[in-house]
């Protein structure tokens, strides 16, 4: 049987620790060494970004991870433009071993409101 791109997000967000923006904000600013990472695609990140963030769209993580966050207990938490993205983002994450991840399950706008 096929999965459709929801069921899949759906899946995701019951294995990994979702938040939203507040919690977001909080954890961040409770943290010395956090890793905000946008998982929008270039395009995207180059028109409006989150001034701490860093882009690694969500078809290049596996390969880019590394070079951003070594340390597997580092926060980290994914965005992108309504929280499906991250949340598939999150779970590949945890899947390679990093520990501290939370995918932020909102549009990009709140997200942004909080963290400007």
């Amino acid at each position: 049987m096929i999965k459709t791109a929801g069921e899949l997000i759906t899946k995701a967000q019951k294995e990994i620790d979702c938040v939203n923006p507040v919690e977001a904000k909080t954890l961040f600013d409770n943290s010395n060494d956090a890793v905000i990472i946008d998982v929008r695609e270039n395009k995207n990140f180059d028109e409006s970004s989150l001034e701490d963030s860093i882009n690694i769209p969500r078809g290049l993580l596996e390969m880019l991870i590394e070079k951003n966050c070594q340390n597997s207990e580092t926060l980290i938490l994914t965005h992108c433009a309504g929280g499906g993205r991250a949340s598939l983002a999150a779970l590949t994450l945890k899947e390679m071993g990093y520990t501290n991840v939370y995918a932020i399950t909102a549009t990009f706008e709140e997200i942004k409101k909080e963290f400007d």
